[in-house]
């Protein structure tokens, strides 16, 4: 999960300079370069390699990895599930190439050649998205309804859309407050350690690889400090929501 320690760490810091981001204590930049850095340990952000993304929004990873030479898919909900869930006003929903654009990460042009847009619903993900070499989702599937259904996205995102050795990276929601207590249905749903753990025994029950699951509150002073509403956003590792404190935490599967 998300520690004050990672933001002192030389990749971080290279990651940032190179999605142009400052080195600012957010946890939505620790989850792009906690992505990044997974999929690039794993040797998937090779020319040529192909990539899906889920709920992307406009988020700067698609640019990103065209820069690298990735051939991506970016994917977001169709227009008629984002109505019903109130995110089409919020700016944080794409529609097109265009609404991926991050021209200070890459020029449009490259962008146009490397990234297609399409819609796809990640509770009923397309037959014809397959043989990727990686996926990734930023803080997307706890906005399916309920716990199980994200636990069901990773699940099926990395066994219908990865390849044989294809790599997943999902980052979401993490209760720090309670491993009993949570919200499990809504627009938003809080992960607890014993969801997650679960996820991963299911995930290494069907033959898949997955990282060491590391979770702790962490030791640094910047790790005490909790944003309440309305947030600073600086430092904003971990926030208030939904009655609990919370912050980001990321899994790393590999399809058996």
């Amino acid at each position: 999960n998300c520690h004050a320690r990672d933001f002192m760490h030389p990749e971080y810091a290279r990651i940032c300079r190179e999605l142009r981001r400052g080195q600012h204590f957010h946890r939505k930049v620790w989850e792009w370069v906690f992505i990044i850095y997974h999929l690039d340990r794993s040797g998937m952000l090779r020319r040529g390699a192909r990539g899906i993304g889920f709920g992307v929004g406009k988020e700067p990873l698609s640019a990103y990895f065209a820069l690298r030479g990735v051939n991506v898919t970016a994917t977001d909900a169709p227009p008629d599930l984002i109505e019903q869930a109130g995110w089409i006003h919020t700016g944080q929903y794409s529609s097109s190439v265009e609404t991926v654009r991050h021209d200070e990460i890459c020029p449009y042009d490259l962008l146009r050649r490397y990234v297609n847009h399409r819609y796809c619903n990640m509770k009923n993900i397309d037959s014809d998205l397959y043989g990727f070499d990686f996926n990734w989702s930023a803080c997307c599937f706890e906005h399916l309804g309920d716990l199980e259904a994200g636990i069901e996205f990773v699940i099926e995102s990395t066994e219908r859309t990865l390849r044989k050795g294809g790599v997943g990276v999902h980052t979401t929601e993490l209760n720090l407050s309670s491993n009993a207590e949570t919200v499990e249905r809504g627009a938003t749903v809080l992960y607890r350690e014993q969801d997650l753990r679960r996820l991963v025994a299911r995930l290494e029950e069907r033959g898949h690889t997955v990282q060491p699951l590391r979770i702790d509150p962490g030791q640094h002073p910047i790790d005490q400090h909790v944003d309440v509403p309305p947030y600073s956003h600086n430092p904003h590792l971990k926030l208030e929501l939904l009655g609990f404190t919370s912050t980001s935490v990321g899994i790393v599967v590999t399809r058996g």
